[in-house]
């Protein structure tokens, strides 16, 4: 592990990348859906919505924990050929590869409004908040082992720990243009540019 040329993404930054769009979404379909009377009446619906907020936001910020935290005990350092890709790169490259389930999920949650307004747009937001809360969560493991966690991109595409990640890469708290937790650094230092020194 970290021999040789690869391109590496933050862990953070791919699990917090849908957590704003699903959280926008999710917030405007609730809001179109309160539009319509539906069968269950506005009041049901926003309850029952407000419950699967809670349930999704859960269940996002839980899935797999064991797996990222397993990942992050065993992770090894990064080479100093390795290129870190930039945040904006990781992200734009998340929600291309997925748009076309975002382009859906958003109707589907406003036509749903019809029987339950509200009700699916609200878990859509629930879906992201809890995403959000869990790029938080590595922020702090990030934080504590004074690492940053990074995945090679290759083995990235179904999720930063699908079956297909075979381990995380460290550098230092200083690599990259993305914080701990996957958010924008205030300095906005370019990622490929930090790699060679900081992933030391």
């Amino acid at each position: 592990m970290g021999r040789g040329h690869c391109a590496l993404a933050r862990v953070a930054v791919i699990v917090r990348a849908p957590a704003a769009p699903l959280w926008w979404l999710g917030l405007l379909a609730a809001g179109i859906g309160t539009a319509l009377p539906g069968l269950t009446g506005r009041r049901v619906g926003l309850l029952a919505g407000a419950a699967l907020f809670l349930v999704t936001a859960t269940a996002a910020f839980t899935a797999r924990r064991k797996r990222y935290a397993h990942l992050a005990r065993a992770a090894s350092r990064a080479g100093k050929s390795v290129f870190l890709q930039d945040r904006a790169v990781t992200a734009r490259a998340w929600r291309r590869d997925r748009r076309w389930w975002l382009a859906l999920a958003f109707p589907a949650a406003v036509a749903s409004s019809l029987a339950a307004p509200g009700t699916a747009g609200l878990a859509l937001a629930g879906l992201g908040a809890g995403l959000w809360a869990k790029a938080q969560w590595l922020g702090g493991l990030e934080r504590r082992a004074g690492t940053l966690l990074w995945v090679r991109t290759e083995w990235a595409k179904g999720g930063p720990a699908g079956k297909h990640v075979r381990g995380y890469l460290t550098t230092g708290l200083a690599a990259g243009d993305a914080a701990p937790g996957g958010g924008p650094r205030r300095d906005r230092r370019p990622a490929g540019h930090a790699a060679v020194s900081a992933a030391r």
